[in-house]
């Protein structure tokens, strides 16, 4: 008897382990039930006008969208671009661009079924999205949901990404979209939440 009961809970402890793995990039906010998500890329590290950070333009930006819409987290995650300095980081971004490719992300993909609004950012990096984004929306089913493309940049605004987003996703509803430059969102969670009101 005690040896079953031993298996069992080995088979359970085993289930929740793959679970937490599968959804190592997955945020839930625990304080409200939220309809919304925030999916986004972020890079931490060396980066244009704000030099070494700890934490990435986008992901500041993407958690005041959750702290004020109570909007779950995915954050799209690679190691591609680990501790590279910024030229030859650009350089890289600017190859993959012009190659089209598709870098692997860490994890799966989210499950978006339960989610009405899908809010989609990342840094500019030569006219659009970096490219690993892509490949997650490769993975991803965005039909009928409301999708919000933000990015933070240093002069290109929203660069090509809206219409990206819309040729993504053609089935969704891709509204206008928001920038902010990288050097302000520190200080910029009031910029943010006036046009969280616009939505």
């Amino acid at each position: 008897m005690k040896t079953k009961q031993f298996l069992i809970a080995a088979i359970a402890l085993l289930m929740a382990t793959g679970s937490n793995a599968q959804n190592a990039n997955y945020q839930s906010n625990t304080n409200k039930m939220s309809k919304s998500i925030v999916i986004f890329f972020s890079h931490a590290g060396d980066n244009y006008s704000v030099g070494n950070i700890e934490v990435g333009n986008t992901k500041i930006v993407a958690d005041y969208i959750s702290e004020i819409k109570g909007a779950d987290q995915f954050e799209i995650v690679t190691h591609k671009y680990d501790g590279m300095a910024y030229m030859p980081l650009i350089e890289l971004a600017k190859a993959e661009a012009n190659n089209g490719e598709l870098p692997p992300y860490e994890g799966m993909a989210p499950d978006l079924s339960q989610y009405d609004t899908v809010f989609i950012g990342g840094p500019v990096w030569w006219g659009t999205y970096p490219q690993v984004m892509f490949t997650l929306f490769k993975d991803i089913n965005l039909d009928g949901k409301t999708v919000v493309p933000f990015t933070t940049h240093e002069g290109s605004g929203l660069a090509s990404c809206v219409s990206d987003v819309k040729k993504a996703f053609p089935k969704a509803n891709v509204t206008k979209g928001f920038s902010i430059y990288g050097h302000e969102v520190r200080g910029g969670k009031a910029k943010v939440e006036k046009w969280l009101k616009t939505l």
